[in-house]
C-alpha cells in the first residue's frame, strides 16, 4: 500500500488529473485477469481479452494519436482536392502512457495465454502497474517477473542496495553530464542545419546518438537502482548497444524491454518465423519494426525510423545471421580485432542514419538535413566541445562492457572505488547542465 500511494503521489506531482487513466487501466485488467481465470469457453476468453485490448489501446490511441490521424486525414484530403473541415483537439499527452499501458496489457495477454496466474490482490496489482521508479520511462516489466515480487515479504538487502546506489550514480552522471550537455549542441545543429558544414552536421547526428542513449539508459539505470533499494529486481534495459556488430545484436542490446515486448506480443502472434513463406516472415518483421517506430510518437519520422531498422534487419534474416552475436564484443581482450571494428563501425553508421529521422521534426526536415550533410563542403567542424564527453563515456563503458552497468566495481579495492564515486559526483557539480533538460522518453 505504501508503494502504491507513493507511486500515485509521484505521478500526481506531474498532473493529478491523469491518475484516473492509470487507475482505469489497472482496474480493467485486474478484473479481466480474474474473469479469464474462471472462463473456460474460448469465445468468452477471447472476448475478455478484446475488452482489455480495446480499452487500453483505445485510451492510448486517443491521447497519443488522435491529432496525428486527424492531421494526416486533412492532408490526404487536400491532396485529393477535398477541403476537410476537421478541427483537432488540443490533447495533453500523459507522461509515460505508452509504458504503463504496455505493462498492464502484458499481464492480461499472459493470463489469457495461461503463462501467469491472475492475482486477486488488487493492491499488489495496482502497485505493479504504477511502480514509480519505472512508471514513466520503463523498463516495461512483465507480470511474471515483477508482480510476484510485490506478493512476497519485503526485505532490505545491503549488497543490492549498495549496487543500486552505484547504478543510480552512473545513471545520473550519464544524464546530467553527458546527455544534458550534448542537448543544446544537438538543438543548435538540427535547428540551424543550413548554417553548418557537412562534418558539423555529422557531428550533430553523433551527438544525438549519444544524447538519447545516455538520456534513456541513464533513466533506466536510475529506475533499476532505485527499485533495488526497495528490494525489487527490474530487468536490464540496455547492454552497451553501440558496441554491437550487426543490427540484430543492436536490438538485443537497445531498449530490451520494448524490443522483447514487440517480439512476444506482435511479431510472434503475426506468425513470427513459422510462416508458410519467406515473404510472410519478412513482412512480419517489417510490420513489427514499423509499429515499434509508431509506438514512439505520432509522427511519420518515427514510422520511417522503425521501417528503416526493419530494412536493416532483413538481410540478416535472409542469410540466417540474425542471431550470431550474443556475447559481448572482444570479450576478454582489451581491443577488438579489425573485423569487429568494421562490424561495429558499419552497424553504428546505419544506426546514425536512422537517428536523423528520429530527431527531425518532419520528413522534409530529415531529408533536407541528410541532403545538406552530403552536399555541403566538408570543412573543419565547429561545436566540437561535446567530443570529450563522448570519449569519456565510451572509454568507461568499453572497459566495463562485461558488467551489467559501468559502475559495478565492488570487487575493486576501496582506494579505487571511493575516488571513482567522488570523481563522478564532483564532475556532476562542476560540469553538469543545470538547465533542467527533460528526459527525452517522457514524451512517449
Amino acid at each position: 500500500m505504501l508503494l502504491l500511494l507513493a507511486s500515485y503521489l509521484f505521478y500526481g506531482c506531474w498532473d493529478w488529473r491523469f491518475l484516473g487513466l492509470i487507475a482505469i487501466s489497472s482496474a480493467i485488467d485486474f478484473v479481466v485477469g480474474i474473469q479469464l481465470d474462471s472462463a473456460t469457453h474460448p469465445r468468452h476468453r477471447k472476448l475478455l481479452l478484446m475488452i482489455s485490448l480495446f480499452a487500453n489501446l483505445g485510451i492510448l490511441g486517443f491521447f497519443k494519436y488522435y491529432g496525428f490521424f486527424v492531421e494526416s486525414f486533412v492532408t490526404a484530403s487536400e491532396h485529393l482536392g477535398i477541403q476537410a473541415n476537421v478541427h483537432a483537439l488540443q490533447i495533453i499527452l500523459p507522461v509515460g502512457i505508452s509504458f504503463y499501458t504496455f505493462q498492464s496489457l502484458s499481464y492480461t495477454i499472459d493470463v489469457y495465454r495461461r503463462h501467469v496466474q491472475p492475482t486477486r490482490d488488487w493492491i499488489a496489482f495496482f502497485a505493479y502497474v504504477s511502480f514509480f521508479p519505472q512508471l514513466v520511462a520503463g523498463p516495461i516489466e512483465r507480470a511474471a517477473h515483477l508482480l510476484p515480487q510485490f506478493l512476497c515479504k519485503r526485505t532490505f538487502d545491503t549488497v543490492h542496495a549498495k549496487d543500486g546506489l552505484r547504478q543510480i550514480l552512473w545513471g545520473l552522471f550519464k544524464k546530467v553530464v553527458i546527455a544534458d550537455n550534448l542537448a543544446p549542441l544537438v538543438d543548435e545543429i538540427f535547428v540551424n542545419y543550413s548554417e553548418h558544414n557537412g562534418i558539423t552536421l555529422l557531428l550533430g547526428v553523433l551527438y544525438f546518438a549519444i544524447q538519447i542513449y545516455c538520456d534513456f539508459s541513464g533513466y533506466s539505470d536510475i529506475a533499476i537502482g532505485t527499485a533495488r533499494l526497495f528490494g525489487f529486481d527490474l530487468m536490464r534495459n540496455f547492454a552497451y548497444p553501440y558496441f554491437s556488430r550487426d543490427i540484430g545484436e543492436f536490438w538485443r542490446r537497445w531498449h530490451i524491454s520494448l524490443s522483447t515486448w514487440f517480439r512476444d506480443y506482435v511479431y510472434i502472434p503475426l506468425g513470427g518465423s513459422r510462416t508458410s513463406s519467406k515473404a510472410h516472415h519478412l513482412a512480419n518483421l517489417i510490420i513489427t519494426f514499423t509499429v515499434s517506430g509508431f509506438w514512439h510518437g505520432a509522427n511519420w519520422t518515427f514510422v520511417v525510423w522503425g521501417f528503416l531498422h526493419g530494412l536493416y534487419y532483413l538481410p540478416l534474416v535472409m542469410t540466417g545471421n540474425h542471431k550470431r552475436h550474443h556475447d559481448i564484443v572482444a570479450a576478454g581482450r582489451w581491443l577488438p580485432n579489425l573485423r569487429e571494428m568494421v562490424q561495429m563501425g558499419s552497424t553504428f553508421a546505419l544506426v546514425l542514419l536512422a537517428w536523423v529521422f528520429f530527431r527531425a521534426d518532419s520528413l522534409s526536415h530529415a531529408f533536407s538535413f541528410i541532403s545538406h550533410m552530403m552536399t555541403s563542403p566538408w570543412k573543419t567542424p565547429t561545436l566540437m566541445k561535446g567530443l570529450p564527453y563522448i570519449a569519456l563515456l565510451l572509454a568507461i563503458e568499453w572497459v566495463q562492457r562485461s558488467k551489467p552497468h559501468a559502475l559495478e566495481i565492488q570487487q575493486m579495492p576501496v582506494w579505487i572505488r571511493w575516488p571513482a564515486y567522488y570523481s563522478l559526483i564532483v564532475v556532476m557539480f562542476l560540469y553538469g547542465n543545470t538547465g533542467h533538460v527533460p528526459f527525452i522518453y517522457f514524451q512517449f
